[in-house]
């Protein structure tokens, strides 16, 4: 087998582990702003649960993405990811409290970081072979799949017993299923940086000025991009569309975002940063619609929203593996994270709290951050053309 086979077998392994942890923690989070407000949770709450559980997970990405290129002990990372997985989300089936099921979801982001660095090391590791966007698209739109499905089993389960509960509890399966797919991704491939195609460029001796102006782009970004969370409070305080059509309405935005990813990370390859500064002007004006607009406005906000989800999913990390240098990347990418999510839980908070004020005033807030991003990419494209 040669190796960009070997490459392209690594990514698709490790896309369907994504598959069916997606499955597991994208059903549960389409109906977690459901959940917590029908425990007692404010608008406010849940802006905050939702941006400290990725505050509290990318944070801790920096960690072990520093330990990663330690220790370069990639599954083990993985291992204890996906296995906390296994029990976070289920477990919600069991909470009665709010605060309780806050504890889990943020529990559920904490393994995420635990295993993201390392996965993505592992996916860069084969992505050369075939192209950084397409290799990180081609994972995307695995994962994404799985992100799709998760809400529409939730979908069919709350139709079928208005369960929130019962839904949570079905999570179990595809949770294992992942853990399963994990373990046969190690066996066959025990050393996956072997894959990478080694160059003198870029990033190997630390992180330059295209990385650092790249980051404060991936800020401004993540503090303005509205969660589902806060979006299906709306939804459901404003009664825009009945409470069973939520879930299928993230699956919606979840298939865009695996078609985006895909397709984004191809174009990527050909046409470089200038990809990501059009999702980021198209993407913005998925609040507007989703905030201001009836079902079928809501419907088109939605597949942007899941246009710049894809965007977040493929090329954002496909550009990390063009920056730096392989002795770095598991750095880099808790790096990104940290800064990634500390932005997220800001925007978050602060867009909670603005939509107990006045839908008009979060709106404002969401389009302007992510607008301000524009000029840091523009000025990074450009610093990568000369």
């Amino acid at each position: 087998m040669n190796m960009r086979k070997q490459a392209l077998g690594l990514i698709i392994l490790l896309g369907t582990v994504s598959f069916f942890a997606d499955i597991t923690y994208e059903g549960a989070r389409s109906i977690t702003g459901q959940y917590l407000a029908l425990l007692g949770a404010t608008a406010t709450a849940i802006g905050i649960v939702s941006g400290f559980g990725e505050l509290f997970g990318y944070g801790l990405r920096l960690i072990s993405g520093l330990l990663t290129d330690k220790t370069q002990r990639y599954w083990t990372f993985a291992f204890i990811g996906y296995g906390i997985n296994i029990v976070a989300m289920p477990l919600l089936a069991l909470v009665s409290t709010w605060p309780m099921a806050a504890f889990l979801i943020i529990l559920e982001r904490s393994a995420k970081a635990i295993r993201n660095p390392a996965r993505d090391a592992m996916i860069s590791y084969g992505a050369k072979q075939v192209g950084s966007g397409w290799g990180f698209g081609l994972h995307a739109a695995l994962d994404q799949s799985g992100a799709m499905l998760g809400p529409l089993l939730i979908a069919l389960i709350y139709a079928w017993k208005e369960s929130y509960r019962l839904g949570f509890a079905c999570l179990a399966m595809p949770a294992l299923l992942a853990m399963g797919v994990l373990y046969l991704a190690r066996r066959m491939y025990p050393y996956p940086r072997k894959l990478e195609i080694e160059q003198e460029a870029i990033g190997t001796k630390g992180f330059d000025r295209r990385f650092w102006l790249y980051m404060a782009a991936m800020a401004c970004i993540a503090a303005g991009y509205v969660d589902f969370a806060l979006i299906a409070y709306h939804l459901q305080k404003t009664h825009q569309m009945p409470e069973a059509w939520i879930p299928l309405l993230y699956s919606g935005a979840m298939g865009a975002m695996a078609l985006s990813g895909l397709g984004l990370g191809r174009l990527y390859d050909i046409y470089g940063g200038r990809v990501l500064l059009f999702s980021t002007c198209l993407s913005l004006f998925f609040v507007p619609l989703v905030f201001l607009g009836g079902p079928p406005w809501i419907l088109a906000g939605m597949l942007l929203w899941g246009l710049g989800m894809g965007a977040q999913a493929g090329i954002m990390r496909a550009v990390i593996a063009e920056l730096i240098g392989v002795d770095l990347r598991g750095t880099a990418y808790g790096i990104f994270n940290v800064i990634f999510g500390i932005a997220w839980f800001l925007g978050s908070a602060l867009m909670g709290w603005l939509y107990d004020q006045s839908t008009s005033y979060l709106i404002l807030f969401s389009c302007l951050s992510q607008a301000a991003a524009l000029p840091f990419l523009i000025v990074t494209e450009k610093t990568a053309i000369g």
